[in-house]
């Protein structure tokens, strides 16, 4: 049986009548379709033809009495019929009969199960068309399917469905993105089918295509899908190591529809919320600080909202994240930092007070850190973060005796050099200060002997051999 979190419907944005889907559905319910001619012709058999004819002619009544042989007829027809505007018809019917009473969705399993057919497979298959009204209803009564019925969807056709849903979603000017989100909006309300989702790589995806610029209808439904998502406190936990946060810190920033709004919010809170470990709780706190979030909550303190959910959140996270400040302190705030990506020349990489308290705790969780920083080189085309990148790792060699040998074991080294050449004079300069740190065996030691050799020179002593 399916477990669907229980939400409001009306905090599920339907897609809305003046989606492409929609208007498509509406022209092809006014078609009359010649089901005398697949007669004649065999291609549909006697007793099909008579029930999809009864069923033209009085839906709601035949139905009452034929439930059985609709659902086979159905079945048989978007099996073993090929032409377009025909299965457009018989899809546009399927949904339809489902939109009016969800409970025959497992009238469709229990049928299906008697005739020993798969109710899945022919919907599935309808998905590699080219049609693109064909591929999309076929896709929105998949979910429909998977969802609201005492039957989850098994687990390689789950797998292929969401796969096909997160590659649609990727499709670049894809004119049914709505409904594709729609589908995944439905699916990912059913926890079953969450981390199969996550599997496939679907919130790197969503966080992808949010990234972008998508109108805010689109915005708004993959947000909600990150918001089901965080549902479950496992995911919750994780969520952040995709960039969540700051990706929706800066939606937020620029944000003019509410419900954009709201929806990120209820992302926030989930993820403070909802994870089970408190210290990942805190981490995400710090997390939302340092983008900037409180800043926005508290420009939002001084609208007035008609969602009265926006003002208890809008409390909620002030709270918290104030809370979170006053007990940060300066390695959080730098392993935050890190953890996002998004580095800048904030004071605490400038501290030699902080270097020398925390150079070494670069190496907790299997050096983490060190790893993000040396990932960052590698991948960053931002000059700031690969300057900030090079200065820390320069500053961790210096002040950890082994730190040569550790980042050289992790390949560092060599990526460090790659940037005395980067088109940018800062990155240049701090790639030449990072290496000339590194190849100093004790810097600490060399830095004591040319205090004491100055010292000495004021005071007319000899100078220090080189011998220790």
């Amino acid at each position: 049986m399916t477990t669907a979190l229980y939400l409001p419907e009306e905090n599920i944005d339907m897609i809305a009548a003046t989606s492409v889907l929609q208007q498509q559905a509406a022209d092809i319910r006014t078609r009359t379709i010649n089901w005398a001619s697949y007669m004649q012709s065999q291609m549909i058999s006697q007793e099909d033809y008579q029930s999809i004819s009864a069923l033209d002619k009085s839906r709601a009544a035949y139905l009452t009495q034929n439930s059985t042989q609709v659902v086979k007829t159905l079945l048989n027809l978007v099996s073993h019929l090929s032409k377009d505007s025909t299965i457009q018809y018989i899809l546009v019917l399927v949904d339809d009969l489902l939109q009016e009473d969800r409970s025959r969705v497992d009238l469709f399993h229990e049928t299906s199960g008697k005739l020993k057919q798969c109710v899945w497979g022919p919907f599935l298959n309808l998905l590699n068309r080219q049609d693109g009204f064909i591929v999309n209803m076929s896709s929105r009564i998949l979910a429909k399917f998977a969802c609201w019925g005492h039957e989850t969807m098994p687990k390689a056709d789950l797998n292929f469905y969401l796969q096909f849903l997160k590659d649609q979603l990727a499709t670049n000017n894809n004119e049914y993105i709505q409904s594709v989100a729609r589908c995944l909006q439905m699916m990912l309300r059913v926890d079953d089918y969450r981390f199969a989702f996550v599997s496939v790589d679907g919130i790197s995806t969503l966080i992808r295509i949010l990234s972008t610029r998508v109108n805010f209808q689109v915005q708004y439904q993959l947000i909600f899908c990150l918001w089901v998502l965080t549902f479950n406190p496992l995911l919750a936990a994780k969520m952040n190591k995709f960039s969540v946060i700051p990706i929706l810190a800066d939606i937020l920033s620029d944000c003019a529809k509410e419900k954009v709004t709201r929806i990120i919010l209820a992302v926030f809170r989930n993820l403070i919320e909802k994870p089970e470990d408190t210290s990942v709780a805190k981490d995400h706190c710090i997390a939302m600080v340092q983008c900037k979030v409180l800043k926005q909550l508290s420009i939002l303190e001084q609208r007035r909202f008609d969602d009265e959910d926006i003002t208890a959140d809008v409390e909620y996270l002030s709270e918290k994240l104030q809370n979170s400040v006053q007990d940060l302190s300066s390695f959080d705030e730098y392993a935050t930092e890190v953890r996002s990506g998004r580095l800048e020349w904030s004071p605490v990489h400038k501290s030699a007070k902080f270097w020398r308290e925390n150079a070494q705790r670069l190496n907790e969780k299997n050096y983490e850190l060190l790893r993000i920083l040396v990932h960052l080189l590698e991948t960053s085309t931002d000059a700031i973060i690969l300057s900030v990148a090079c200065f820390d790792i320069g500053e961790y060699v210096r002040h950890y005796p082994r730190g040569k040998h550790v980042l050289e074991q992790l390949g560092g080294k060599q990526i460090v050099m790659q940037h005395l050449g980067h088109e940018d004079p800062n990155v240049r300069y701090e790639a030449l200060l990072a290496v000339q740190k590194l190849m100093v065996h004790n810097w600490e030691y060399l830095g004591k002997q040319l205090e004491k050799e100055n010292e000495n020179q004021k005071q007319g002593a000899a100078p220090i051999s080189g011998k220790a």
